[in-house]
């Protein structure tokens, strides 16, 4: 009886060391609504839409962590992006937002293998309202044709991250995605990424750089950008630089960015800049946003962003810009539920001829769009 006692009090020490060394969590996030746009080119007059992921995308995922000793940690991440109304993944992908694996320790940061985020998406992100896990924001806040993927509408294939520790507040990171090009020609479909970080109290700046070589590379679709990638061109470049600074309950950033596309074949179908072709083309975008914390439960924010364009078509140099102005209500009902209002107005101007608002029902038939949204998100 007593080496049977001492038996099952030995078995259940071990268990519960093992629980405590290693631990899997499931988590997710639902978010549905219905999306009101002014006018679109496919349709005339308004239209109402039943949309889910305004704000952020619903997904659920798995993460977990086992202490390996002396503060040294394996870690993983497996996260799938879905349409909560039909239920429907975002692409053909089990694990279409994140899949990756490292090892973390708190004295040499952590490097980590898989499909992952770019480096513009992990440090300059969270200061732009477009960014997709910031309370407050969402796609509807995007820069036009989300051109510097603020809102992380494409992650990175074959990638391998380093992530450095904090440093009194500073940190940074770089990514490198391999083109895995059967051919040899490691140049087809890769990326690169760089990024840091400066928190102490209210003030937060980063700045990152982003550059990928022939996404969508022609015969290489296992490379590190696949279809979610929004452009067709020879190289991507975008760089960015934000800050913030939280005056009590009110917080007010503004971020910059800048991206450049090479021999353009394809960029805003029906946006009026869908004759680019074989051209260079240069994006600068500029953000003002603020957020305001009414009571602990309820948050206003909004943006304003100013973006110009210089590109050539088969008509010679040509300017385009777009003024979007963007506002949210978000009410939270408990830690975990909240439910939101945000409404966009977007112009164009220039050479460019169509408006177009990221969640709306498609491009404007004219140059003015007026979307508004409203929705609930649940995270377990």
């Amino acid at each position: 009886m007593k080496k049977t006692l001492l038996l099952a009090g030995i078995t259940g020490l071990f268990a519960s060391m093992a629980h405590a060394q290693s631990n899997v969590t499931l988590y997710g996030l639902l978010d549905a609504g219905v999306t009101y746009t002014s006018n679109d080119q496919k349709q005339s007059g308004a239209n109402f839409r039943a949309t889910g992921n305004q704000t952020s995308g619903s997904r659920f995922g798995l993460a977990g962590a086992e202490d390996l000793g002396g503060g040294l940690k394996a870690i993983f991440t497996l996260e799938s992006g879905f349409d909560v109304f039909d239920g429907t993944a975002d692409n053909d992908r089990l694990f279409n937002r994140q899949s990756w694996v490292g090892l973390s320790s708190p004295t040499w940061g952590a490097v980590t293998i898989g499909r992952q985020y770019d480096s513009v998406v992990d440090y300059l992100s969270p200061l732009s309202l477009a960014n997709i896990d910031e309370k407050g924001g969402g796609r509807m806040f995007s820069h036009p044709f989300n051109n510097d993927n603020l809102n992380a509408s494409f992650r990175i294939n074959n990638s391998f991250k380093y992530a450095s520790p904090n440093w009194g507040g500073f940190s940074f990171g770089a990514l490198y995605g391999a083109s895995n090009d059967e051919n040899g020609m490691s140049s087809n479909n890769r990326a690169y990424s760089i990024g840091a970080k400066y928190e102490n109290g209210p003030l937060r700046l980063a700045a990152s750089y982003l550059a990928l070589n022939e996404p969508n590379g022609a015969g290489n679709s296992g490379g590190a950008v696949s279809n979610d990638y929004a452009f067709q061109a020879d190289k991507q470049q975008t760089f960015g630089v934000g800050g913030s600074y939280a005056f009590g309950p009110a917080t007010l950033g503004f971020v910059y960015t800048q991206t450049t596309l090479d021999s353009v074949q394809n960029f805003g179908a029906g946006s009026g800049l869908s004759t680019v072709g074989s051209s260079d083309m240069k994006i600068n975008n500029y953000e003002l946003n603020g957020k305001y914390s009414v009571t602990p439960a309820w948050l206003l924010s909004a943006a304003y962003t100013f973006t110009d364009a210089k590109y050539r078509t088969t008509t010679g140099d040509q300017k385009g810009n777009w003024n979007q102005f963007t506002i949210m209500s978000d009410y939270s009902l408990s830690k975990r539920t909240d439910v939101y209002l945000a409404a966009a107005y977007q112009t164009a101007g220039g050479d460019a001829d169509r408006a177009f608002i990221a969640g709306g029902s498609g491009y404007s038939d004219s140059d003015s769009q007026v979307v508004v949204t409203t929705g609930m998100r649940h995270r377990f």
